[in-house]
């Protein structure tokens, strides 16, 4: 009888073991944001201490548009200078950069310090913003007529839409793995790379494109009322 005891007791207790590491092999490990802890108490920010976090936010904003108008855009224009590189080829290298810093530090901090997935989202919520909305308030309060070239558009959206569709396929498995980065980043260096040969290529495209190109020319029933107005001047004053 005690053996039989011992039995089930064994059994049951396997069983447990097995239930236990089933939940555990299901569970789904949640980590703690790795924020630092507020100055203020709740109690404080509910009576009006939030005031400072929103005085903090603006004293940044005004700071990094100093620092952008003092400092990063002359800098650029020296960098354009010693380096003999056009003004499409700077926007797209240096001040794109420029301009993606908050998207990068903002994923860092989502990947390792809050651990969520906020950093995509900015991402590719930024480069719709910047190609739509951005683009459409230039030309809407433009108080002069942009002249655009259509080379610069092509050349960015090919390498947007590759890098795209490629990181949409990484995206497949819901995991992106190291050599995947590594394909994302050497993606970014073919084009950083293209763009130093920006103007041979364009040159190469455009004597391609307008290699075939049929030439119009006037015919001389088209130019005849010219010479018409004209034999009825003279007759008009009997030359």
């Amino acid at each position: 009888m005690a053996v039989v005891s011992i039995r089930i007791l064994n059994e049951s207790f396997v069983n447990s073991l097995k239930t236990h590491k089933t939940h555990y092999e299901n569970a789904t490990i949640i980590k703690t944001p790795l924020f630092p802890k507020d100055l203020f108490t709740k109690e404080q920010l509910e009576n009006g201490a939030v005031v400072c976090h929103i005085i903090g936010v603006i004293y940044m904003f005004v700071a990094l548009a100093i620092v952008c108008d003092e400092f990063f855009v002359p800098s650029l224009d020296v960098i354009i200078e010693k380096l003999g590189i056009t003004d499409d080829v700077a926007g797209a290298t240096f001040m794109a950069a420029g301009g993606s810093a908050p998207e990068l530090f903002t994923s860092v901090i989502g990947v390792f310090v809050s651990f969520d997935d906020v950093g995509i989202g900015t991402i590719v919520g930024s480069a719709v913003f910047n190609i739509l909305f951005v683009i459409g308030m230039c030309a809407l309060f433009s108080k002069t007529v942009l002249t655009l070239t259509w080379w610069p558009l092509f050349r960015d959206c090919t390498f947007y839409s590759i890098s795209l569709m490629v990181l949409i396929y990484f995206f497949r498995d819901n995991l992106i793995y190291w050599w995947e980065a590594l394909i994302l980043f050497c993606i970014y260096c073919a084009y950083v790379t293209f763009m130093k040969w920006n103007v041979q290529v364009e040159t190469c495209v455009k004597r391609v494109i307008t290699k075939n190109k049929v030439t119009r020319v006037r015919s001389t029933d088209q130019l005849m009322p010219a010479n018409t107005t004209t034999l009825a001047y003279f007759e008009d004053k009997n030359i």
